[in-house]
């Protein structure tokens, strides 16, 4: 965006999937950036407003508002409303999505339409929503999509996820394309393994778990992941758009499927 330091009113950043993990640590690291937030949530509304409570230590105000994005009439609404009760739309954070973890031959088109319309046709809509509102604004803007690794590698057993994700990424590309002239920044931030509780790990401390895959040894913490979020949102990244940022401790220099399943270190040898 061309301001983020108005003083009419601070910056307003859209963050869906704010309940816990990557969608949570965004948040609040967008409020210490001095952002407040509508805050989007699906599945627990008491864990959103705990997200609300640690943004509000930086001073934040938040809009909590129930998102199912794969109710995609509903999506535009939802921004539109955001919209008018926080007085302006700065940044979108598409977070919420969903895997699988299927064979190929076993995969049923319900799910693979599932998690497409989660992690792709869902954030299209609500890009296209907030887009419509920082073009009209005339103040530029930031669209940040978390996709994975696996928006550039492939996964045995998730082929919508990758597929998704890989959509989500060139999507990404194209917007930054068109809508670079309206000074709106667009891009991915691409995480591997991160401690959160879409990986089973339930937001636990990463840093004494030991992945000998991958070259930093240890999956990553949401924090991590929204440093970069929070950079891609701020001024100082004017200059940035269409690029996908990898937070993956070095995965992707090893190919995902190496990096999550060596079981020892002989790799680090010659």
């Amino acid at each position: 965006m061309t301001d983020t330091t108005s003083t009419d009113s601070r910056p307003v950043a859209i963050v869906t999937g704010s309940e816990s993990g990557i969608g949570r640590a965004t948040a609040v690291a967008l409020a210490a950036h001095g952002f407040d937030l509508g805050l989007c949530w699906y599945a627990d509304e008491d864990e959103a407003r705990a997200t609300a409570d640690e943004a509000a230590g930086h001073g934040a105000r938040s809009e909590l508002r129930h998102l199912d994005v794969t109710d995609l009439p509903a999506l535009a609404p939802v921004v539109d409303d955001l919209a008018s009760t926080l007085g302006r739309v700065d940044a979108l954070v598409n977070v919420a999505g969903t895997g699988s973890s299927t064979p190929f031959l076993d995969l049923d088109y319900p799910q693979w339409r599932s998690v497409v319309e989660t992690d792709l046709d869902g954030p299209f809509v609500l890009m296209q929503a907030a887009a419509r509102h920082m073009v009209a604004a005339g103040r530029g803007g930031r669209i940040v999509n978390i996709t994975s690794v696996h928006e550039h590698q492939p996964r045995v057993g998730a082929a919508p996820y990758c597929a998704a994700k890989g959509g989500l990424g060139l999507l990404s590309q194209v917007a930054a394309l068109e809508l670079g002239e309206h000074g709106i920044t667009v891009n991915a931030v691409a995480p591997g393994e991160i401690a959160t509780p879409m990986t089973g790990q339930e937001d636990e401390d990463p840093h004494g778990k030991d992945r000998p895959g991958v070259p930093l040894r240890r999956p990553g913490d949401a924090r991590e992941v929204a440093a970069v979020v929070a950079f891609l949102c701020g001024p100082e990244a004017s200059y940035v758009t269409g690029a996908s940022w990898a937070v993956d401790g070095g995965m992707l220099r090893m190919g995902p499927m190496a990096g999550s399943h060596l079981t020892s270190d002989d790799w680090r040898r010659v």
